[in-house]
Order: structure tokens, then C-alpha cells, then sequence
């Protein structure tokens, strides 16, 4: 669909285009630059007439143009090279509107390979030449080339990618001229400060080619260009990718490439660059590398974790929102039950009004009718008593409204008054000889209570001491020798209460004597605790003239 509005400029142009002979089409396609470069860049008009441009196919002919043979087109490389000019800045800035897909897809990536083509055949031309002349023209027309190439990518970045993948692009960049490659590097260079992320998105076969062909130029070419132009450009590459500053520091390909730089002569041009780069090859630089790449694993990582949070948190949003529209919902029903309810309630409202309404017009209508009854004489006399019914039934409202409003002022003080009543009565009803006598009697058990509680303390002693006694003589009875080796006075050893006791503590003193009068030498193998045994001849001495208390008369 051609537009409207079309400049007439255009329209003339290609009505001479499709009328004319195929030699002449390059020619007047040259007519495009003087009505570009006569509007304001920038301009509305400007993107108008590039879309007029676009629309009656003209770019399609300067392509078709720049694909035929250089010496078969009026003019040669002076027409080839301003035609990519005119195409170039035609594209910059274009909106295709309707045509967007074949534009991006088809037109773009063939103006770009036409361009790169074209500097192949000028490289051919430029080294074949013999004169220096021809040599400078074709070094201009290779520049124009060139920069029409860096123009169309700096407006559409996403045709870097294609370039640099492009055999013929690599073939540009292994010349051994120094012209062309100086020219070629200085263009790659300025395309990796547009967007140098590209450079990893190529093939690892042509990244590798694309640096060595610049190791290669940095190392071995005489030309101080050469080499400055390499170093710039590869210390962009450097820096801008820690993959690249990887590869260069540890693959069997660049082993040797710190020590090799380190050999060269550095410029005064360039020294600045080449010493930056030797910094980043070495080991501290590529510890700090090594740090960097830590740290874009770990936000690579993070990014990983996030998305899976995200896209957890995206399952669960079917639920969510289910359960967002349930609450939604059911809220919205309340609220229109609420509404209805207050309608109900309106509507009811309204109805009552309209009863009362009603009604008063019936009694008023009622009372119309009785006074037209009621004889003229006693209609002042009707009007009187209606009037005091209507006072009474005014005043009994009155007074009930009012007294209600004091009772309920005057409750908590009623309250207050029944309870101190209630307090009083329960008060009054024990006099002072009872309340003497219920003393008395609390007194009375009260002593009674600790006679008792000392009762039992004396008889809980006595138990215990019973049971200390009795436990001696069992312990007694134990250690006791049977009744045929038992001799004369040992029996009265239990006659009473406190000879056991007695035996039991002169025994242990007997043994401590022992223990105490005994050489040192028999001490040697006894412990402290260990018992010694005493004669019984020697426990039996003195036993007689004991006194041994609590022991009852034969």
C-alpha cells in the first residue's frame, strides 16, 4: 500500500527509475543524495521521505546495484561507494510501519553482507593495484565502504552479530595491508564499543580466528599502527569480557603471550596501552579476574534462585488469584446484601411514612366529616376537648420520658443503696455475747491444738529412739557368737538395755588403742578403715567394774 503524501521529488525519481534503461538505474539513484542532504536531519519531513523511499522500492534497487559487477555500472567505484552512503542513511532512523518483518529480516542482513562484499573486491583491487594514485582511491573507496558498514550497524545493533560471524569479515581482517587493516581493526574496534556483548555470541571457532589474527598483528607486524590499533583492540576485548581475559591467561595457544609482549618495544603511542594489558595478564590480575568471576557466578546463581522463586511464585498465582476473586466475591455479596438490607430497610422506612401519612389524612378527613356532623353550636366545644385529649396524651408522654431518664441517672446510686443494706443486715444479726462466746470457743481449740501437736512430738521421739535401740540390737544379735561358743559373761551383755551399747564402744576403743600402740611396720600394708582383731580376753578386762547406766538389779 504506497502511502499518501508522497514528496513529488520521489515520485518522479522512481517513475524515471522503472522508465529507464537498466545501465542508467545507478545514476539516477545518485539523485537521492542531493534530496536527502537538502532536508534537516532529524527532521519529520526527512523520516517521511526515507519511507517514501522504502515504499516505492528505491533501496531495493540500490541493492540490486550494489550486487552486479563494478565494471558493468556507469561511474564504478565513485557510484558503488556513494550508493552505500544513500542506503546506509536511509536505513538509519526508518520506520517500515506494515513491512517491519521484511525489512528487518531480509533488507538489513543483505545491505550488510553487500557491504562487506564490496570491501572484499576493493581489498582485491587495492592489492592488485599498481599505481599509487589507484591506490589512494581505492584505499578512499574502501573507507567509504567501511563507514557506511559502522553507520548501518550503530543504527541496528542487532546486525553485529552477522558481521562478525561473516567469513568475509574475517578475510578483511587477515590482510596483510597495513591501510586495509588498520582500517578494518579501527571499524571492529568501534564496533565493539557499541555493543560488545556480541563478541561472545559468535562461534568459538571465529572468536578464536578473530584473536589470533589480532595476536598475530600485535606481535609480528612492523607497522606502529598495526600494533597500536591491536593492543587498543585487544585490551577492549580484554576488559570488556572476563571470558576473553580467561583465555588469553590460561589456553596452550596464548601460553607465551605475556612474555612476548613483555620482548616488545613499546611505542610512545601505545605503551600506556600495552603495559595496561601486560597488568591484566598477570598473576594479580588474574586473581583479580578470578575474583570477578566468583562474583558473577554468585549474581549468576542469585539470578538462577530468584527466577525459581519467581517463576514458584507464578504456579501459585492461579491459586491466588482464585483466591482473590473467592474473597472479592464473597465480599461484593456482602455488600450487596448489605445494600439490599438498607433498601429493605429504606423502603420500609418510606412505608410506615406513607401509613402515618395516610392515617392522619383519614383521621383528618374523619374529623372533617364529624364536624360537618356535629351541630355549628358545639363545634367550639368538640374543638376544646379534642385539644385536652391531645395535651393529656402529650403530658403522659412527657412525664414517662422523663422519668425514665432520672431512673436511669439515679440507678448506680440505687445500686449503692441496696447493698448497704444488704451489709447492714447481714451485721446486725450477731450481738456481742455471741460474738464473745464463738472467741472463746476459737481460744479453747486453739489450745487444744498444740496440747496435742506437743503430744505427738514426744510420742514420735519415743518411736524413734525405740527404733535407734532396736536397731542396735539387732545389729547386736548379728555380730553375737553362737550359744555353744558363747562363755560366761557374754549373756549379761544383753541383759539389759545399755550393756550392748557399751560392749559395742568399748570394743572400738580397744581397736583404736591397738591400732594406735602398734609398730610402724605393721602398718605398712593396712589401711585406715581396716578393722584389728582384739583378743577376747582383753575386751573382757575391766568389763566387771564398768559402770554401765540403765541396767536393772539381778
Amino acid at each position: 500500500m504506497k502511502p499518501t503524501g508522497t514528496d513529488p521529488r520521489i515520485l518522479s525519481l522512481a517513475a524515471e527509475v522503472a522508465k529507464s534503461p537498466e545501465q542508467n538505474v545507478p545514476v539516477i539513484l545518485l539523485k537521492l543524495k542531493e534530496i536527502i542532504n537538502n532536508t534537516p536531519l532529524g527532521s519529520s519531513e526527512l523520516k517521511k521521505i526515507k519511507q517514501d523511499i522504502y515504499c516505492y522500492d528505491l533501496m531495493q534497487y540500490c541493492l540490486l546495484v550494489l550486487s552486479q559487477d563494478c565494471s558493468r555500472i556507469q561511474g564504478g567505484w565513485t557510484t558503488i561507494s556513494q550508493l552505500t552512503q544513500i542506503l546506509s542513511h536511509c536505513c538509519l532512523g526508518l520506520e517500515p510501519g506494515e513491512d517491519a518483518e521484511e525489512f528487518y529480516n531480509e533488507l538489513l542482513p543483505s545491505a550488510a553482507e553487500n557491504f562487506l562484499v564490496l570491501g572484499r573486491q576493493l581489498q582485491t583491487c587495492f592489492i592488485n593495484a599498481a599505481k599509487g594514485e589507484e591506490k589512494d582511491a581505492l584505499l578512499h573507496f574502501f573507507q567509504i565502504v567501511t563507514d557506511s558498514l559502522f553507520w548501518l550497524l550503530e543504527g541496528h545493533v542487532q546486525l553485529i552479530q552477522n558481521v562478525l560471524q561473516s567469513d568475509h569479515f574475517l578475510h578483511l581482517l587477515q590482510t596483510d595491508s597495513v591501510q586495509i587493516g588498520s582500517t578494518v581493526m579501527t571499524m571492529l574496534q568501534n564496533i565493539l564499543q557499541i555493543n560488545s556483548g556480541d563478541l561472545l555470541r559468535i562461534e568459538g571457532k571465529t572468536l578464536h580466528s578473530i584473536l589470533d589474527e589480532v595476536v598475530f598483528k600485535l606481535l609480528s607486524t612492523p607497522s606502529p599502527v598495526i600494533r597500536s590499533t591491536a593492543t587498543k583492540l585487544l585490551l577492549l576485548m580484554a576488559e570488556s569480557h572476563q571470558e576473553i581475559l580467561i583465555l588469553l591467561r590460561l589456553s596452550g595457544c596464548y601460553k607465551e603471550l605475556r612474555s612476548l609482549l613483555n620482548k616488545q618495544e613499546p611505542g610512545t603511542e601505545f605503551s600506556q596501552e600495552l603495559r595496561q594489558l601486560i597488568g591484566l595478564l598477570s598473576p594479580k590480575g588474574y586473581q583479580e579476574v578470578e575474583e570477578q568471576k566468583l562474583h558473577q557466578a554468585a549474581c549468576l546463581i542469585q539470578a538462577y534462585w530468584k527466577g525459581f522463586q519467581t517463576r514458584k511464585r507464578l504456579k501459585k498465582l492461579p491459586s491466588a488469584v482464585i483466591t482473590l476473586q473467592r474473597n472479592f466475591r464473597s465480599k461484593r455479596t456482602k455488600m450487596l446484601l448489605k445494600l439490599n438490607r438498607q433498601k429493605e430497610e429504606e423502603d420500609h422506612r418510606l412505608q410506615l411514612q406513607l401509613q402515618r401519612q395516610r392515617a392522619m389524612r383519614l383521621s383528618r378527613e374523619l374529623r372533617l366529616s364529624m364536624l360537618e356532623i356535629v351541630h355549628p353550636g358545639q363545634v367550639e366545644k368538640h374543638n376544646r376537648e379534642i385539644e385536652e385529649k391531645s395535651a393529656l396524651i402529650i403530658q403522659k408522654h412527657w412525664r414517662g420520658y422523663r422519668e425514665r431518664k432520672n431512673f436511669r441517672q439515679q440507678r448506680p446510686s440505687l445500686t449503692e443503696y441496696k447493698a448497704a443494706v444488704t451489709l447492714q443486715r447481714a451485721g446486725s444479726q450477731i450481738s456481742d455475747i455471741t460474738s464473745k462466746e464463738l472467741h472463746s470457743q476459737a481460744q479453747e481449740r486453739l489450745q487444744h491444738y498444740f496440747m496435742s501437736r506437743a503430744l505427738e512430738e514426744r510420742s514420735q521421739q519415743h518411736r524413734e529412739a525405740l527404733m535407734a535401740q532396736i536397731s542396735t540390737n539387732i545389729e547386736q544379735l548379728l555380730k553375737a557368737p553362737s550359744l555353744k561358743e558363747a562363755e560366761g559373761k557374754e549373756p549379761e551383755l544383753f541383759v539389759s538395755r545399755s550393756r550392748p551399747v557399751a560392749a559395742k564402744a568399748k570394743q572400738a576403743h580397744l581397736t583404736t588403742l591397738k591400732h594406735i600402740q602398734a609398730p610402724w611396720w605393721k602398718k605398712l600394708g593396712e589401711e585406715a578403715e581396716d578393722e584389728i582383731d582384739v583378743p577376747k580376753d582383753e575386751l573382757s578386762v575391766e568389763l566387771g567394774t564398768l559402770f554401765i547406766g540403765g541396767t536393772k538389779p539381778p
